[in-house]
């Protein structure tokens, strides 16, 4: 869990950094991958690069070069899952170059050899593998309205809207009972087919990797339309629940609801169900508490079943020394917070600082206890960030 957490705010400090110009590369290179031909592709560019016009851009893209291609020296070969190098020009200042090199070893292998030389680093291989793995297919409709959605990770990403041209259930002048009945099957089935199309299409998209559909709406036409097989017959459906809605809020996050049970393993179900169970503990002032300090002495007393973090919080442990009295302490800061004066009035100046999530895990991780991280864009990962400061956990025994 360490090593993800570790990706995860690397990942998040990289996509932070911009160049002044196309001077910050990365190179990926698979397992197994001959470090002398990367070496010498490295050359290559290097030898390329004397052709671009800015003098300041082409030296900054050289020295990046270089520098990279001295670190992967250092391997025979690759890491098991392949290696990724990020490196150039970090400074604000162009008169002030700072060239900089990050590296990882990604969570899964990485598939293709990559170099690419642009105003940012290329993050997405890599932030690919951290998404979730699981995603589902979300549809809600009746017989005049279809929302399919996408449900990945946490995330709710609405895929299309269709509507139904079938006619009015009404007689029309001018034509038979049975010629009208004809008409409104024919539409009808023309909307299942739409419906099915867009589903199809969606799945398609993600090579079938989709691990299932969940269809939810009120009245017959849900059960109508899975049983029109229009659909692809590798997609496979999971549940068909009765909702009041159809809409892209209402109607799919009660089909979420509704659908819990059948998306168990389901990340953003399990994020909810964590923080319900959390907040029910807390409320009753049973096995559970929140604060760093608080989850840090449970944890160091083995006495925590699961430790609960937002991805979003960064919390750090900052040492000062006062330039004035000569005070040296420990303060618990938040983000890119820093303190510059002592209450003496003097100076505050750091001497070390580290970081206090990663700190926890890795208590968590020699003990043995799960860890699961919120993401904050949800309700109750809102309230995880914003009113128990991002850090929490569930007990063994009431301490």
């Amino acid at each position: 869990m360490k090593k993800e957490y570790d990706i995860k705010r690397e990942i998040k400090r990289l996509g932070s950094v911009r160049g002044s110009g196309t001077e910050l590369i990365s190179i990926y290179m698979p397992p197994g991958y001959s470090i002398a031909d990367e070496i010498g592709k490295l050359r290559d560019e290097h030898g390329q690069a004397s052709n671009i016009k800015s003098k300041t851009t082409k030296l900054n893209v050289q020295g990046a070069i270089e520098k990279i291609i001295q670190y992967i020296k250092l391997y025979k070969t690759p890491p098991k899952n392949g290696l990724a190098v990020f490196c150039g020009n970090i400074s604000n200042e162009q008169s002030k170059p700072n060239i900089q090199l990050f590296s990882m070893e990604p969570p899964q292998p990485i598939k293709a050899n990559i170099y690419r030389c642009d105003s940012t680093f290329l993050l997405e291989p890599i932030e690919s593998m951290l998404e979730a793995k699981d995603m589902y297919g979300l549809l809600v409709m009746d017989g005049r309205d279809a929302t399919i959605a996408l449900l990945k990770g946490t995330q709710v990403i609405v895929d299309k809207k269709i509507k139904s041209f079938a006619h009015s259930k009404v007689n029309k002048g001018g034509q038979s009972a049975a010629r009208y009945s004809r008409a409104i099957e024919e539409s009808i089935d023309d909307y299942y087919k739409n419906v099915a199309g867009a589903i199809n299409d969606m799945f398609a998209k993600y090579a079938f990797k989709l691990k299932g559909l969940v269809v939810g709406g009120p009245g017959p036409a849900k059960e109508n339309f899975i049983k029109s097989k229009n659909l692809n017959y590798q997609i496979k459906t999971l549940g068909i629940f009765d909702t009041g809605y159809t809409d892209e809020n209402m109607g799919v996050n009660e089909l979420l609801e509704k659908a819990k049970e059948v998306l168990v393993e389901q990340q953003a179900i399990q994020e909810r169900k964590t923080m319900e169970r959390f907040l029910n503990e807390l409320a009753h002032g049973n096995l559970a508490l929140s604060g760093y300090e608080k989850v840090k002495k449970a944890l160091m007393s083995n006495n925590v079943v699961k430790l609960i973090i937002s991805e979003d919080a960064e919390l750090y442990n900052v040492s000062y020394k006062c330039s004035s009295c000569n005070a040296e302490f420990t303060r618990l800061e938040h983000g890119n917070e820093r303190s510059t004066k002592h209450e003496c009035g003097g100076t505050l100046s750091i001497t070390s600082e580290t970081d206090a999530i990663e700190e926890l895990i890795e208590i968590a991780d020699k003990n043995g206890v799960d860890v699961s991280f919120i993401a904050s864009d949800s309700q109750y990962g809102k309230e995880l960030l914003l009113g128990f400061g991002g850090i929490a956990a569930m007990l063994k025994y009431k301490p």
